[in-house]
């Protein structure tokens, strides 16, 4: 399946479920903090998506896809906790382009791949609608939280931090 096909077969599944989404079109761009106001979201908003590779012990690695709001940072020790890892790191881009079935910089908050398991941050999930571009450079979509959690059926954890407080 090429890059193309994962734009393709989000916006099939989405209405397939009767998902409420909005598709944004814009300059090529994907970086959080330089595409969100051209979206018009706040980064808070943005499904910043990242894939880590944590190995357990000598024998299994496993990678995961992190989705944190866009003004934060994966918390890499409390991910390589959670898993009682030996070993973590970000995937490389080509096993997450791979696993993700899109560029860096347009990785979905949805895992189509069972060799990737989908962990969000609770965080995100305050806000009405989520922002995250549309496995598209030059496309986003703003998509309804309750049926992002609905659909993608994510595993809840607190793996975001914030170099400040964290946001109210």
């Amino acid at each position: 399946m090429g890059f193309n096909d994962t734009y393709a077969q989000l916006v099939e599944f989405l209405d397939q479920h009767k998902a409420h989404y909005r598709l944004l079109d814009h300059p090529p761009e994907g970086r959080t903090e330089i595409v969100s106001p051209m979206r018009g979201n706040k980064i808070s908003q943005a499904a910043k998506c990242i894939v880590v590779m944590v190995k357990i012990g000598k024998k299994v690695t496993k990678y995961i896809l992190y989705v944190v709001p866009g003004d934060a940072k994966v918390d890499l020790n409390a991910v390589k906790e959670l898993f009682h890892g030996t070993y973590i790191s970000f995937a490389t881009p080509e096993i997450a382009e791979k696993l993700a079935g899109s560029v860096a910089g347009t990785i979905l908050p949805f895992s189509f791949n069972s060799e990737m398991e989908l962990i969000v941050d609770p965080l995100l999930l305050k806000n009405d609608e989520i922002y995250f571009n549309a496995a598209r450079l030059d496309r986003s979509m703003a998509l309804k939280t309750d049926d992002y959690i609905t659909l993608a059926k994510p595993r809840l954890e607190h793996i975001a931090k914030y170099s400040d407080p964290v946001p109210e």
